[in-house]
């Protein structure tokens, strides 16, 4: 079936659904640690503990997505992965459009502010399985768009994988389906992309929300170096169960077996797609986002959201990156590690919330 886009009048594939404290810094900026009790929102409750519950039963997902999908167990990653569309996005990167993922809203208001969400590295939009519906409900116009040779778009035909194709895309995106000044959101490695798409197309971005961003990091690295059959080795391995596993402890602050095993079941969800390693390797080999000297150009108010106890970039780098944008707050999440919006997901919507309401979240005073 198709069906028409009312803001855009193009037919986009219609997919089968079932039911459905401060204190003060050297700067004058506003460091903020928040401490909020457990599960605050009952969704949060919910969801964290879904993947005890039948989920067996037969559920229609998009056709575009592995088959695997059906095997994960988390209630909240199996709805959200029933939302994701393709939608086409012409560049000059593919002859044909490339039809590209995302969870859109069920309907648009051209007057109000929307956001949009970007994943990590090598991961898809499923990684806002449980903070995209909290604020969603809150009345936001959300998007969880997949960075291009990653998530579920389809990468046959695409010439390039690069940062700069990542860029063209997103922009391409943005003209053709969102077309006003957003609030863009990023985690990880999708903090690095939105640092990028704002200082490059500062029309676009409206204020930023940067969650544990891997700002500093010197792009890829020696892997922009390897010859493509090392490369191919390299990245195969980005996919296995021992490493995706090992990913999980190291992201999290604190997480169960199961919750282990069902989150990388949904991390590596796309990795089983075609053309999957060809779209990594282009990008490691192309050096990867290096955007440090590109922090201190943002020109929009952002808000930096930290886990305490990062294992994976230091919380040492949520103040440089506090210190380096002109007009900035910094708050901190305690007892939470390298992926907030999935370890903390009520904690993280409630401040995203609030910083679009021109508030701030309800913190208590805490000195480091």
């Amino acid at each position: 079936m198709a069906s028409i886009s009312a803001a855009n009048n193009i037919i986009v594939e219609k997919l089968p659904r079932t039911d459905r404290k401060s204190s003060i810094s050297k700067s004058g900026r506003h460091t903020r640690r928040c401490f909020y009790g457990r599960n605050r929102s009952r969704f949060s409750s919910i969801t964290l503990c879904a993947v005890s519950e039948d989920t067996t039963k037969d559920v229609e997902f998009p056709p575009f997505l592995p088959s695997e999908v059906k095997n994960v167990k988390d209630l909240a990653a199996r709805e959200m992965a029933r939302r994701i569309q393709r939608l086409p996005v012409q560049t000059k990167l593919s002859k044909q459009p490339i039809m590209s993922s995302c969870v859109m809203p069920n309907t648009q208001n051209m007057d109000a502010t929307p956001v949009v969400f970007l994943h990590g590295f090598d991961s898809s939009c499923l990684e806002w399985r449980y903070a995209y519906p909290l604020i969603e409900a809150a009345g936001v116009e959300s998007w969880a768009v997949d960075l291009l040779g990653w998530g579920f778009t389809n990468g046959e035909g695409v010439t390039s994988f690069s940062v700069a194709a990542k860029r063209e895309h997103l922009y391409e995106f943005w003209r053709t389906y969102i077309q006003r000044p957003m609030v863009l959101v990023g985690a990880s490695l999708g903090a690095a992309a939105a640092i990028d798409f704002a200082v490059l197309y500062p029309e676009s971005v409206s204020s930023l929300v940067l969650i544990d961003a891997s700002a500093y990091a010197e792009g890829t690295g020696n892997m922009a170096k390897f010859p493509k059959f090392l490369a191919y080795a390299g990245v195969s391995l980005l996919k296995s169960i021992p490493l995706r596993s090992y990913a999980n402890l190291l992201a999290f602050h604190s997480i169960s077996t199961s919750r282990i095993i069902d989150s990388m079941n949904v991390g590596r969800l796309h990795c089983l797609l075609p053309h999957w390693e060809e779209a990594t390797i282009d990008f490691m080999r192309s050096g990867g986002y290096k955007v440090a000297t590109r922090v201190k150009e943002v020109q929009k108010k952002t808000l930096v959201i930290w886990g305490e106890n990062d294992k994976i970039v230091s919380k040492e780098y949520a103040q440089r990156l506090q210190n380096d944008i002109q007009e900035s707050k910094l708050q901190y999440i305690s007892e939470c590690g390298h992926i907030p919006h999935v370890e903390k997901p009520d904690i993280v919507a409630n401040i995203i919330i609030e910083f679009l309401k021109g508030k701030h979240a309800k913190c208590l005073d805490h000195e480091t």
